[in-house]
């Protein structure tokens, strides 16, 4: 009873209009609704050359400290953990097409999460965020969307290379492209019908199938001591990222979380109710400093940019109002470590409908888009389509910041950009000048 007590008091369940047992509930609808990422990070930083059992064990570490410290320090129901999109920028972009080291790719996170620590810091953060137009920000999430869904559908065998067209149709006929497509259907069914945990319901079935049906997957066991971490965790290179070339990178990385941790915790705490007609929320400085800070930890233990949860909502829904229900997400997190052989295990193809799924989902912002004045469909559309046509989200944001310029300037309405709008375009036209 004093343990229950002191709970009471340190999360003021009372005067938020909760209890013990509502608390414990929501974390658990929230855990089961976004632990699909410990099978998902692995399989895509593991095509960046990383060890996917250890990158299970840290994606499981940094969403555990991230989410227990936005529980104990600003008191919110708010789960972290990798984001979804830059961890295939990461590995398919930075690592994959350009070439470096995924110690160097760490290394760019690091700085990118460095600069959304200062924006913090000198209290900018949501002044740029608001600086930026509807249009380029729908644009960037959207985009974003795409890119991840090429990738599922890439990792599915749906679509494949084709030297005359770019890419093709895939073998339908073959067992895991059917399997692929399964996977992805279950979620977006179970969606519809309103069940949170379809992510992970799919990506278990297609695994059991994959056992059955294909030769390569096969079973090691379902507990286990952690993996030694020392193959990823303290290895990021910060010195190597600090590359001339690679600036429009980190500014990437921290552009995107900016939008994507600052959007998804005002939808959140919105939706819990304790935003203000400003969107602003009790503890808001808490919670920015937890969310900069873990995207920096979370790139020392070799895991892509960590960010706030929209899953998060899930726990809302179920009357989550208080920091205990990050804290037991974040529990449950910790409890993952010993499932790591599972993360061998599973096949990128049984991950890849999750992929599609969240690309709807970031696509379907597009709504927002005020498609009939062209100076803001045109840079929006062009924002959203270069990511997926040039495999890079840092070439989707230069030019769609680049358009909108354009476009505001050729229709004499150039007042309407405003001074980050326009160094950003700026910055962007040099490095397409002088660097390529």
């Amino acid at each position: 009873m004093e343990n229950q007590s002191f709970l009471l008091r340190f999360f003021k369940l009372n005067e938020k209009n909760t209890s013990l047992k509502t608390e414990i509930v929501a974390g658990i609808t929230t855990f089961f609704t976004m632990v699909y990422i410990v099978f998902v990070n692995p399989s895509i930083l593991g095509a960046a050359g990383m060890d996917t059992q250890v990158v299970f064990v840290t994606t499981c570490l940094i969403a555990a400290f991230g989410t227990i410290a936005m529980g104990l320090f600003s008191n919110l129901p708010i789960a972290l953990a990798p984001a979804m999109g830059l961890n295939a920028f990461f590995a398919f972009t930075v690592v994959g097409k350009l070439g470096y080291s995924w110690q160097i790719g760490m290394g760019t996170i690091f700085w990118g999460s460095v600069g959304l620590f200062l924006l913090t810091v000198f209290q900018v953060r949501y002044w740029l965020m608001a600086s930026i137009p509807l249009g380029l920000r729908v644009g960037i999430g959207a985009g974003i969307g795409l890119f991840i869904a090429l990738i599922g559908f890439k990792n599915m065998g749906v679509v494949v290379g084709d030297p005359d067209t770019l890419v093709t149709l895939g073998e339908l006929h073959d067992p895991k492209v059917l399997m692929g497509i399964l996977g992805f259907f279950i979620i977006a069914v179970l969606a519809a019908k309103g069940i949170h945990s379809g992510v992970l319901i799919s990506i278990v079935v297609i695994t059991v199938l994959a056992l059955i049906f294909d030769p390569a997957v096969k079973f090691s066991g379902v507990l286990s001591t952690p993996p030694s971490l020392g193959a990823v965790v303290g290895q990021v290179d910060i010195a190597g990222a600090l590359d001339m070339a690679l600036l429009s990178i980190i500014f990437s990385f921290m552009l995107v979380n900016l939008f994507d941790s600052s959007g998804t915790l005002l939808a959140v705490t919105s939706k819990a109710g304790i935003t203000d007609e400003k969107g602003r929320f009790p503890k808001m400085k808490q919670a920015l400093y937890v969310d900069s800070v873990s995207a920096m930890v979370g790139s020392y233990m070799g895991t892509s940019a960590v960010s706030t949860y929209i899953e998060s909502g899930s726990g809302v829904s179920v009357g989550g109002r208080t920091g205990l229900t990050a804290v037991v997400v974040g529990i449950l997190f910790l409890l993952t470590i010993f499932f790591s052989p599972l993360a061998s295990l599973v096949p990128s193809y049984a991950t890849a409908g999750a992929l599609i799924f969240v690309g709807i989902l970031m696509a379907s912002s597009l709504i927002e888009v005020k498609w009939d004045d062209l100076t803001e469909a045109t840079p929006a559309f062009i924002t959203t389509v270069m990511m997926p046509f040039t495999y890079s989200i840092t070439e989707g944001i230069a030019f769609g910041f680049i358009s909108y310029c354009v476009m505001k300037l050729g229709t004499g309405r150039g007042k309407e950009i405003n001074a980050p709008v326009w160094v950003v375009s700026i910055l962007f036209l040099i490095k397409f000048v002088w660097v390529g």
